[in-house]
């Protein structure tokens, strides 16, 4: 399941970051690599322990936690601290899957990377390329969001950067570790909360069919979820 996350950042949190950004220290993008991702990735990454990356990875997160839509998406259990790339001059992140397992330097922080994020920081005709492209069962999908927008997706999927071939792409990206371990069981319960959602604002939270679909979902939740 793909999920895009529009307005993550707004216009004002948007020139803050890049303002941080185009000062802060960027070195190689394998700093984070895996053996086979350090193969395939031309980009290059802040430090995770900059205090730039600690400062805006900080916002980021206080405004997915007041995001219904990520919420119900994601049912997040952990969420890897947010890192920052960059790709220009022909960068590019070839065909890899996400390490199942995400561990964050010198802490014991680790988890489970059921779910990969994508937020946008770059609006898109400040460059050419730079799509992500995900491969999934129902095939290929090429995505690219205007600034401050996010695109949540399977971290078990194929999925690669197209390369940068004028000006630069930035970007905050980063792993989820769901309650709902299972993806199927993830999207049934997102489209039951949506369905839910929409009965109220027609029904009323206190219709009686919308009562019973919440109980519905929340049975569900409680009989898959690992909390």
């Amino acid at each position: 399941m793909m999920i895009a996350i529009p307005g993550v950042l707004d216009a004002a949190q948007l020139t803050h970051f890049r303002e941080t950004l185009s000062a802060a220290s960027w070195q190689d993008g394998n700093a984070t690599s895996g053996s086979q991702s350090a193969l395939a990735k031309r980009n290059q990454q802040l430090a995770e322990t900059s205090a730039a990356a600690r400062e805006l990875g900080g916002a980021i997160l206080d405004n997915l936690g007041r995001s219904a839509l990520f919420i119900a998406a994601a049912l997040p259990l952990k969420v890897f601290p947010p890192l920052f790339n960059r790709y220009e001059g022909g960068g590019r992140f070839d065909t890899h899957v996400d390490n199942a397992i995400r561990y964050q330097r010198g802490t014991d922080f680790r988890l489970r990377s059921d779910l990969s994020a994508t937020l946008f920081l770059s609006d898109p005709e400040d460059y050419d390329g730079g799509e992500l492209v995900v491969e999934d069962h129902f095939g290929t999908h090429r995505v690219k969001l205007p600034a401050g927008d996010m695109v949540l997706y399977p971290a078990s999927s194929l999925h690669h950067v197209t390369p940068v071939t004028r000006g630069a792409r930035v970007a905050s990206f980063f792993w989820i570790q769901s309650m709902v371990r299972d993806e199927g069981q993830r999207r049934a319960l997102f489209d039951l909360d949506t369905s839910v959602q929409a009965l109220a604002g027609e029904l009323g939270q206190d219709h009686k069919e919308v009562v019973r679909l919440t109980g519905l979902y929340h049975n569900l939740l409680r009989r898959w979820a690992d909390a």
